[in-house]
């Protein structure tokens, strides 16, 4: 079974600030309300350690392994529940520089796995949830001063 989720936000603001924001880990807890926490360094291979909170769901935390780390532009990862084939997914920060002094943010996430059909209604509301309300913050921040 396959799924994907996707979301996007225009933030007026530059991918170098909207970047800068993204990557500071250590501040996700005073700001993010999706991905509480991201510790170790986003290097392509490393494997970096994620706490997610979705909104009306439980928790989780998980070992991803970076896939891409593209300064300005991208970072992506992927993670499994358990071990792979299981419920694997893919997730991607994507910053596309409209060159109008605004950038779309896209979050998505690719879901592969035996056990995706029994997450796929918690997916389309809690996880898109999340990735809403994590947009709509990162935008705030963005565009403060």
């Amino acid at each position: 079974m396959k799924k994907e989720i996707k979301t996007e936000i225009v933030i007026n603001a530059t991918p170098e600030k909207i970047w800068t924001l993204l990557t500071d880990f250590k501040n996700y807890s005073n700001w993010n309300p999706f991905i509480k926490s991201i510790t170790g360094e986003a290097v392509v291979g490393n494997t970096i350690t994620t706490r997610i909170e979705p909104p009306d769901a439980n928790g989780m935390t998980f070992k991803p392994k970076v896939l891409a780390f593209n300064t300005n532009k991208e970072f992506r990862w992927m993670g499994h529940f358990i071990f792979p084939g299981l419920f694997d997914g893919e997730h991607k920060f994507e910053l596309i520089d409209n060159k109008n002094g605004t950038v779309t943010f896209t979050q998505s996430e690719k879901f592969n796995g035996i056990l995706v059909s029994l997450f796929s209604k918690m997916l389309d509301t809690n996880t898109v949830n999340g990735f809403n309300a994590m947009n709509r913050k990162l935008k705030e921040l963005a565009e403060l001063n």
